[in-house]
């Protein structure tokens, strides 16, 4: 086991708490940075700003401890931090594209306090050529300041976060010398996995390649359920079989559903279109998963639409708000987008979701928050699935269709066993299940 190492977290949202809790469980004595003062006085309490299982609990257990601690202040925080980690989320512009300017002036806010010898770790999504901007802004404020700096990509799973930064897959280590590269690996010391070992710009690109590839495989899986729907096949039944083959493998992300969220992929995708029109390279694939993605998050209202030959006047129930289980923030959500769509063509809506934090997100969207998916289903017309908490399987839906004022289920998660669904009276409708085929996916 390493000696423990002084680290500074700038940044205390889900990527920075999540780091400092879990560096400071192996040994490390860690500080958390953050300006907002609210986040702050609740993180010494023991309280995350965010929902991620076991989070809070890692966070109490090691502030008790004393190897974990949290400031507002830059000075303070910075003073004798061998290793500063980067873990600022980058906000998207209205486009989806990465707003750099919020992380790039934190940075510059941090640069008078880096102690000589420290190595920065940028663990922030953002675009090929970041790292290098920062060591020159740092060498241009500081000429005489000697640090290092590598680029660790998060590898953040929401509902899984402190499993994967423990024990992730890989550890992707982007270091332009060897110096820097083993300063790297003694933070990372109690990571196992395989370590990938290469420059800045490389370890920048491999995150972007690794979300483009994980968007294509959900465009692709959804491209592929809409033709199921089509054809009246079964896409589970498709992907089971694709899973078996080697070339493909058992984790392929190919479940028709809707599409991906979050921001976080999408981001990577559009810096990749964005590298490709600077650099006069055509990213046709690249464009094509977008189109296939934005058109999937309108099936649901196409849904509605045909069900009921117009969304204006239809009252809906809705479960799930959150962009995937296991995470309370509603930031880039696509349910959100979809309630809003809703919303807008003249429906009303009532929703549930057992862990979204309203207080915290921007929702510029009206319709009813329930405390209970009884309560978002009562008299509704259709209850849409939207988010799939492993707690709506266990829902009493007998009691449910009793308090609906028809028995219709839309559910483009495919979280539920839709066979079953039927033989309790509802009309059960998913995406590529091979039901309710051509209308679903008409424009």
């Amino acid at each position: 086991m390493e000696k423990g190492r002084t680290v500074s977290v700038i940044g205390l949202w889900h990527l920075g708490t999540v780091t400092a809790a879990c560096l400071s469980s192996f040994g490390h004595i860690v500080t958390g940075i953050d300006p907002d003062k609210k986040n702050i006085s609740n993180l010494k309490k023991g309280i995350p700003s965010i929902y991620e299982p076991g989070l809070a609990e890692l966070v109490g257990e090691l502030e008790k401890k004393g190897t974990l601690s949290f400031t507002t202040d830059l000075k303070t925080g910075l003073i004798n931090s061998e290793y500063v980690i980067i873990a600022l989320d980058t906000p998207l512009n209205d486009d989806g594209s990465p707003n750099l300017e919020p992380l790039l002036q934190r940075i510059r806010e941090t640069i008078p306090y880096l102690k000589n010898d420290c190595l920065l770790v940028v663990s922030s999504q953002v675009p090929v050529g970041t790292c290098d901007r920062i060591r020159s802004m740092i060498k241009k404020e500081r000429p005489s300041l000697t640090f290092g700096i590598c680029c660790i990509p998060e590898n953040l799973q929401l509902g899984n976060a402190i499993a994967r930064f423990k024990s992730p897959d890989i550890l992707i280590i982007g270091a332009d010398s060897e110096k820097e590269r083993a300063e790297a690996e003694r933070l990372y010391w109690f990571v196992e996995s395989n370590k990938v070992n290469v420059n800045l710009k490389t370890a920048e690109m491999i995150k972007h390649a690794i979300n483009a590839f994980l968007a294509m495989e959900t465009s692709y899986g959804n491209e592929l359920g809409n033709l199921c729907d089509a054809l009246g096949v079964d896409e589970i039944e498709v992907v089971k079989a694709l899973r078996m083959e080697p070339r493909i493998g058992k984790n392929a992300r190919l479940q028709a559903g809707l599409g991906f969220s979050g921001g976080t992929i999408a981001r990577d995708v559009i810096v990749l279109q964005e590298l490709g029109k600077k650099n006069d390279v055509r990213t046709i694939l690249l464009d094509a998963i977008m189109t296939v993605n934005n058109n999937q998050n309108h099936l649901p209202t196409k849904l509605v639409e045909t069900l009921f030959g117009s969304v204006n006047g239809v009252r809906l129930g809705v479960l799930g708000l959150t962009y995937k289980p296991g995470t309370s923030t509603l930031r880039h959500s696509v349910p959100i987008k979809i309630i809003k769509e809703l919303v807008e063509k003249g429906a009303s809506v009532k929703a549930y979701d057992p862990k979204a934090e309203y207080e915290k997100s921007e929702v510029d969207v009206k319709f009813e928050r329930c405390k209970s998916a009884i309560l978002a289903a009562d008299s509704c017309d259709a209850l849409l699935i939207l988010t799939s908490w492993p707690e709506f399987r266990e829902l009493d839906f007998t009691v449910l269709k009793s308090k609906m004022a028809r028995p219709i289920i839309i559910d483009p998660t495919n979280m539920l066993d839709g066979k079953k669904i039927n033989e309790l009276g509802f009309s059960y409708f998913g995406v590529g299940r091979g039901k309710s085929v051509k209308t679903s996916i008409k424009g």
